[in-house]
């Protein structure tokens, strides 16, 4: 790979953190006490690289395939434009990609489809805390009316890192299909030295657990402490043990969580914080939380017979009805979260009166009146 410099890749290959806005540089310490400077990595602005002839043809292809704005620059074989990204290869063999999409471009159709290899891969030179064994956690299924809310824990040590270089592994949600997701998560769920556990919450004990505590995070809250639970009691096949647990901050208050940790989980320190899923840890959760939930919606559907449309939408609210109408109402809370408005519209009740409050501490989602995370 050739040597290795702060704020560069292997030889030949440039990553830069772009023009410094607030929070892009800062004073870190280390798990050893020791200060050090350094660019926020995920912030990745500007890549270069020398192509070979071969990888500059599969490029030109890619880009004059339609998917790019073509434009014309000064010295260059080829340039296009994307919303959130531009490349332009000069005549000299030089590639330049610009713009804030410029780390997916490079991880995840570069890398694989035109270099073949990985080059964006030195973070842990970096950050070496990026390698800490660790444990990731993430849900799905909160903002989807049919179905059941799945929250899965991760934990990741740096060999289980190694083995995902060039899987793929990423958010779930920015992951094309349903079928890629259940990939990614057969490759999470066989690699060795991964441990995993996922909590799901059906749609009987979620009604039941919403009606007592009255809130969406709370019940996120226990699955968070549940999940976590889960895996620190297999505390012996997670070598070496994790130095803590990282999830995204759904509620306004840290404090959601941590009340509702359990007795192993006190012992661990959590980190919350919005946009977690930028750490691989939490990425896998993402996966595995997906996937479980999209694999008991699809359960769900054969028991009933009818399809049951992910999300909160107009689609949603009329196979709601025709469920309604095909199996009875009291159908719709084994197979819905009835704390949605759409269960009011298809039962003919009156939608209760959004809470001021929680404007001020989530956004709102229109179809269900409640509090979304971000």
């Amino acid at each position: 790979m050739g040597e290795r410099r702060y704020g560069m890749g292997p030889r030949g290959v440039g990553l830069h953190c772009g023009s410094v806005a607030s929070g892009s540089r800062r004073d870190e310490f280390g798990l050893d006490g020791h200060r050090r400077r350094r660019c926020n990595v995920s912030a990745v602005t500007t890549y270069t690289a020398k192509l070979t002839a071969e990888q500059a043809d599969r490029l030109e292809r890619l880009v004059r395939s339609g998917t790019y704005r073509l434009r014309e620059v000064a010295h260059a074989r080829f340039s296009g434009v994307k919303p959130d990204h531009n490349l332009t290869y000069y005549e000299s063999g030089k590639l330049v990609v610009q713009g804030k999409g410029t780390r997916e471009f490079v991880e995840f159709v570069l890398e694989p489809e035109i270099l073949g290899s990985a080059t964006v891969g030195y973070e842990a030179v970096i950050d070496p805390t990026l390698g800490d064994p660790r444990i990731g956690v993430d849900e799905s299924g909160k903002g989807d009316f049919f179905g059941p809310m799945c929250i899965a824990a991760v934990y990741v040590n740096a060999a289980v890192l190694a083995a995902w270089k060039e899987a793929g592994i990423r958010d779930s949600k920015s992951v094309g299909s349903d079928a890629q997701v259940g990939k990614l998560a057969r490759i999470i769920r066989t690699t060795p030295g991964c441990v995993h556990d996922v909590v799901a919450i059906g749609n009987e004990a979620y009604n039941r657990m919403h009606r007592r505590y009255g809130s969406v995070n709370t019940v996120l809250a226990w699955g968070h402490a549940r999940v976590i639970e889960n895996l620190l009691e297999r505390g012996a096949s997670m070598v070496p043990p994790p130095v803590r647990a990282i999830s995204d901050q759904f509620s306004s208050s840290k404090s959601t969580v941590e009340r509702a940790l359990m007795e192993k989980g006190k012992t661990l320190p959590l980190v919350q914080r919005h946009k977690a899923e930028e750490d691989m840890a939490v990425a896998a959760a993402s996966i595995l939380a997906r996937d479980e939930y999209v694999l008991r919606l699809e359960r769900l559907e054969r028991e009933y017979g009818m399809p049951l449309p992910k999300g909160a939408s107009a689609a949603v609210e009329t196979a709601a009805r025709a469920l309604v109408a095909q199996h009875g109402a009291e159908a719709l809370g084994k197979v819905a979260k009835m704390h949605f408005r759409t269960s009011y519209r298809v039962l003919g009740l009156p939608e209760p009166a959004a809470n001021p409050w929680k404007r001020k501490v989530g956004k709102t989602d229109p179809a269900d009146g409640e509090p979304s995370s971000s």
